[in-house]
């Protein structure tokens, strides 16, 4: 699966680039209708792309862009048009994201919804809130004939995720040859052999399984056989493993029913998550070192105080936020604007802090955001 997951680097790098001739495109076959991979109507996505280009280049021509700076972008862009070994992916939609400067595009499992946006600034608002949304995560599927991984997305779709890395003879780990111990693969041996041998096997798993997720901070729900579960857990390094794993050998499993067992641990993590958090921030707030004041919030942001911001995925109000954390609301959206709360997420996220988009009842006001602080405004 041809996938290109935004890391936290690549989020960073993206949000504090400035150019008056940016642009931002999200693209998507299913147009909210259903996922519909990219690679199975790529020409409707090339289409899609190159009306999305059209739209943005005639708005900076407008704004006085000058036409050396638009052929750049547009040269840019047809050259991805051209490319048809990255159209040829079971992606479901495909951010992209260009100025006279640089060009990047990422290939994405959730189906985000088509969208246009010119600026002096990228638009990172929806592929923000794809990758931190708390309904999303992995499941591995672990029994010593099968490793499978799998992409739980915010729209209720499961995917099944290549693991490249994964060692062809990585079976022959837990295999006892008839050879008389000729060529063998060197065994732990003693009482402790079989679980020694094990964790070696479920340790080049989680090689391959990292080679693949990275440095995301999504949950991974385990479903493993049960001599390999405790194996995995002893030698799993990912800090977002769920301590919850699905009670069940996964080969006795369809896809479906591992998608519901593993949706209801994240559901049951997310929510404890979000009343644990919901609690330290009432503690903190009683100290002045929390606030859902979205004035607070943005001045907060701008001075690289949030520790950790919660915001409402749904958010839509449009404005400007000045050097000092000044919010200014807009009536309407413009290249002169952008989404409010989609800039202190990013301001957040340069700064060191943690950002995680949730729906607005999850909050613990009316306000679209909710932060701690590190130390008082």
């Amino acid at each position: 699966m041809s996938i290109d997951i935004p890391t936290h680097n690549d989020l960073v790098e993206l949000s504090q680039k400035r150019n008056n001739a940016s642009i931002s495109v999200y693209i998507s076959p299913g147009s909210g209708n259903g996922a519909t991979a990219i690679g199975r109507d790529s020409d409707a996505a090339r289409v899609a792309l190159r009306s999305s280009v059209t739209q943005a280049l005639d708005e900076l021509s407008e704004l006085g862009i000058e036409k050396a700076d638009l052929d750049v972008i547009d040269h840019e862009l047809t050259k991805l048009d051209n490319d048809t070994e990255f159209w040829a992916s079971s992606a479901h939609s495909v951010a992209v994201f260009s100025s006279p400067e640089s060009t990047q595009a990422f290939r994405l499992r959730n189906e985000l919804p088509a969208h246009v946006a010119t600026g002096d600034r990228f638009d990172l608002g929806p592929l923000l809130r794809a990758t931190t949304f708390g309904h999303s995560g992995y499941v591995l599927a672990l029994t010593q004939g099968s490793v499978k991984l799998f992409s739980l997305n915010a729209d209720d779709s499961i995917v099944e995720l290549a693991l490249p890395t994964l060692p062809d003879d990585l079976g022959m780990s837990l295999e006892i040859a008839d050879n008389e111990g000729k060529a063998d693969m060197p065994r732990a041996d003693g009482a402790l052999g079989p679980k020694i041998e094990l964790r070696r096997y479920c340790s080049r798993v989680q090689e391959a399984v990292l080679d693949v997720i990275g440095d995301s901070d999504l949950p991974l729900v385990l479903a493993a056989a049960s001599d390999l579960q405790p194996a995995y857990y002893e030698v799993s390094t990912y800090s977002a493993l769920l301590p919850s794993a699905i009670g069940a050998n996964p080969s006795s499993l369809s896809t479906e029913d591992l998608e519901e067992r593993s949706r209801a641990i994240l559901a049951e993590s997310h929510a404890a998550q979000l009343e644990e958090w919901r609690s330290h921030f009432g503690d903190r707030q009683s100290n002045s070192l929390a606030s859902s004041e979205l004035s607070e919030v943005a001045h907060a942001a701008t001075a690289a105080l949030v520790d950790t911001l919660l915001f409402d995925l749904a958010s839509v109000d449009e404005g400007t936020i000045d050097e000092y954390g000044n919010v200014k609301f807009s009536n309407e959206p413009g290249p002169s604007s952008y989404g409010i709360v989609d800039e202190i997420a990013a301001r957040v996220l340069r700064t060191g802090g943690t950002i995680k988009a949730v729906r607005s009842e999850d909050l613990p006001t009316d306000s679209p955001v909710a932060a701690t602080f590190r130390g008082p405004i």
